[in-house]
């Protein structure tokens, strides 16, 4: 891995050095971050704000007599070090003794990911405000108002302990995100990934105008169940409420709808979801929050509820191996699955629309939030550039819709997917996923706009 002069391996070593020198400790570990993260914000077709931001954070975690606990500074001089090592095991002494705890994380093989790329990393204001300024113009061209967001940086994570584990991992990030307004419609793309060359900001902004175009003069149609194509986005965010369910720890403390269902055919035959941070369309690092290298789960196969992530101490429960996506200690959620690929179909957006009779498109949801965690019952609302298909074809922009949707229903009810590719949302993290034409979706109520 390359070092990243923010924080090379070398004075990663030196600060777990001075660290571990200063510890009476049973064993110790240090995880440190550090990163440059630039943004450049716009309104009213104007660049309103430009920041950069750069961070850094130790965060010492002990074990004593089968306590642990954590602090953390942002300070890496000696005097802070010895500070952030007194306060960690002043807090473990007062814990009560887990004898679940498992000794810290032994070095073990990390999958190997590329996901720097130093352009991105030093990408500067004035190139993220010429691509900003082609997104206007096509504003502009189509007189709409934009807003927006144009990220970039990079970033290196370290974690190292005591039996002798150092795991290194740097990443560069590019994220965008526009919506386009008109008088009385919205249109919204985005798009995230690791190096600036994966985003057009000016194609964004052509796929953001057309919906606001194509939804002025928005019509009503009753609420009802209806035939539903979603785009990638409205996708990813609705599966982000599944996917913190496939951990261990979640079943065994009876807060996963997979509880007692494991084994069971809970979706329809065409879906399947894997976990694999080794996909080139993924992002993060090979290795967990205590340093165990992730390996592939195959979450859903074929419908049928197959893996689940688990943490050291959820595998040792379980007499199993740890899976490699578990959450820095301690915590209180075990582990989850964070690099989500969800096998695809062959048709494509235009073929799902033109397969409709009359249903409805969505370009994305928001505010979503859990009505019954075990069916998994979702309500949220749907946002800028909701659509009325009739006869195969777009007719007109709907006024905007409430749902209520069990997600184990829509993914029985699936009758299309398109090619699968990296997606961002809202409400959840980036994952590869395709669009989806589903059978029904409860449209419960309209809303105001």
């Amino acid at each position: 891995m390359p070092d990243l002069p923010l924080l090379p391996h070398a004075r990663c070593q030196e600060i777990f050095d001075a660290a571990r020198r200063c510890s009476a400790a049973d064993e110790i570990e240090v995880m440190l971050t550090a990163g440059r993260q630039a943004l450049t914000r716009f309104a009213n077709n104007v660049i309103h704000q430009n920041v950069e931001e750069e961070t850094a954070a130790l965060s010492v975690r002990v074990v004593v007599d089968h306590k642990t606990a954590r602090a953390t500074t942002n300070r890496f001089d000696t005097e802070s070090i010895r500070r952030v090592v007194e306060e960690a095991t002043a807090l473990a002494r007062v814990q009560s003794p887990d004898a679940d705890l498992p000794p810290m994380a032994e070095p073990g093989p990390v999958p190997v990911v590329d996901r720097f790329d130093a352009g991105t990393a030093e990408t500067t204001p004035a190139s993220r405000a010429e691509a900003v300024g082609r997104a206007v113009r096509v504003a502009e061209h189509h007189s709409l108002t934009a807003a927006g967001i144009f990220a970039t940086g990079g970033s290196v994570e370290a974690i190292l302990n005591s039996r002798g584990l150092f795991v290194y991992h740097p990443q560069s990030r590019a994220e965008a995100s526009i919506t386009m307004m008109g008088a009385d419609s919205s249109g919204w793309a985005k798009a995230g990934g690791i190096r600036t060359a994966e985003i057009d900001l000016e194609q964004l902004a052509a796929r953001a105008a057309s919906k606001a175009v194509l939804s002025r003069a928005p019509i009503t149609l009753h609420p009802g169940v209806y035939p539903v194509v979603l785009e990638p986005a409205a996708v990813l965010d609705l599966l982000g409420f599944l996917v913190y369910d496939f951990s261990a720890t979640a079943i065994g403390d009876q807060r996963s709808f997979l509880t007692g269902r494991l084994g069971q055919k809970l979706f329809g035959e065409n879906i399947t979801v894997r976990d694999d941070v080794c996909h080139p369309l993924q992002s993060g690092a090979g290795f967990d929050g205590e340093g165990v290298g992730r390996r592939p789960l195959t979450l859903i196969e074929r419908g049928v509820a197959r893996e689940v992530a688990y943490c050291r101490q959820a595998a040792h429960a379980a007499g199993r191996e740890p899976t490699g996506h578990g959450f820095p200690l301690p915590n209180e959620f075990g582990e989850a699955p964070l690099n989500i690929v969800v096998a695809g179909g062959e048709a494509s957006l235009d073929q799902m629309i033109r397969s409709t009779g009359r249903g409805v498109l969505v370009t994305r949801l928001w505010y979503i939030r859990e009505v019954d965690p075990y069916e998994k019952i979702l309500t949220g609302m749907t946002r800028d550039g909701t659509f009325l298909i009739e006869h195969g074809e777009v007719r007109a922009g709907l006024r905007n819709f409430r749902f209520n949707q069990s997600m184990i229903e829509l993914l029985n009810s699936v009758e299309m997917l398109s090619p699968a590719g990296r997606a961002s949302g809202e409400e959840a993290f980036d994952m590869v996923t395709p669009a989806m034409k589903a059978g029904g979706f409860h449209f419960t109520e309209l809303t105001k706009f």
